[in-house]
């Protein structure tokens, strides 16, 4: 995405706000008070900051206690464990592309499973902090992630889960080429009892799975790409009640702005595509998200 891009147009307030379910406002340009207003201009009155390292969750908790409409998750991304584990700062995760990815380059560390076992510990502090919401996003990621990475992305992934599942926190799912694994993961170390797949990318059959399993579904800009139809097939059939809606800010921005920087404010457009799929008044589903992300996040 170029740093120098033009930011879209605010669209159309949205008559029922809704709440962005996953972003980093700490990759995005400008304030977070800046950030928040210009969101709740149109209707997005709530986000869920999300961490993805041990300094980015922090920050999340940080910027969650200073702003009553910011709630915050904390994690090591997928991309982060074995980058941990490897005592390797930019050999693992490289810059997101759909369905999200983690780039932030750290200092140096000496690796080792002693090195995540100590990071996880920090993320246990973090998540029974009460302006903590979620622990994620977590998962596994295996598009840029060799074999070499998937053992400590999957131990990382269940101490998350034994994490969530201990403070009764909702579960945040990063799941990039990895959905069989990660299901499995789910089905053997139990879910906790609100889990959400941040940025869905499984197609129709798949979200027929995760709702029986009573899994949310988080929906972001990438759904109006024209090559996701496997996207659309997937939000069409899911339970109206386990949808959510979610920028992944910076990225992920919907078309017709695709290319440019994203933000919460964006959030309007993908619902607008959204409920045109589900054939829906927008208000209908607008009323539907909101309700579904305050009980998924419990707040």
């Amino acid at each position: 995405m170029p740093s120098n891009a033009e930011a879209p147009p605010p669209p159309t307030p949205l008559r029922v706000p809704v709440a962005d379910s996953h972003t980093h406002l700490d990759m995005q340009s400008g304030t977070v008070e800046e950030g928040l207003a210009k969101a709740a201009s149109v209707g997005v009155t709530t986000v869920v900051q999300v961490g993805c390292d041990l300094k980015g969750s922090r920050w999340a908790a940080q910027t969650a206690l200073d702003h009553d409409a910011v709630h915050a998750t904390v994690a090591l991304h997928p991309n982060e464990a074995p980058r941990i584990v490897h005592g390797d700062p930019g050999g693992t995760s490289q810059p997101p592309g759909a369905g999200g990815g983690w780039s932030r380059q750290g200092a140096r560390q000496p690796g080792g499973d002693g090195a995540l076992d100590e990071a996880l510990a920090e993320i246990d502090r973090l998540a029974a902090l009460e302006q903590v919401k979620g622990v994620g996003e977590t998962g596994l990621d295996y598009f840029r992630t060799g074999p070499e990475g998937k053992a400590a992305q999957e131990r990382s992934f269940r101490a998350h889960i034994e994490i969530a599942k201990r403070h009764g926190k909702a579960l945040v799912i990063h799941d990039r080429d990895a959905h069989a694994d990660v299901l499995r993961v789910l089905k053997e170390e139990g879910a906790p009892e609100r889990t959400v797949f941040h940025c869905y990318s499984g197609d129709a059959a798949m979200a027929e799975i995760c709702a029986r399993a009573g899994y949310y579904m988080s929906f972001a800009g990438n759904m109006t790409f024209k090559n996701a139809q496997p996207l659309r097939d997937a939000l069409a059939v899911a339970p109206l009640e386990l949808v959510l809606v979610e920028t992944d800010a910076p990225f992920l921005t919907p078309a017709p702005y695709r290319g440019r920087p994203n933000a919460p404010y964006l959030i309007p457009v993908t619902v607008r595509a959204m409920a045109a799929v589900r054939g829906l008044d927008e208000d209908v589903l607008a009323t539907a998200i909101s309700a579904n992300t305050a009980r998924a996040f419990d707040f």
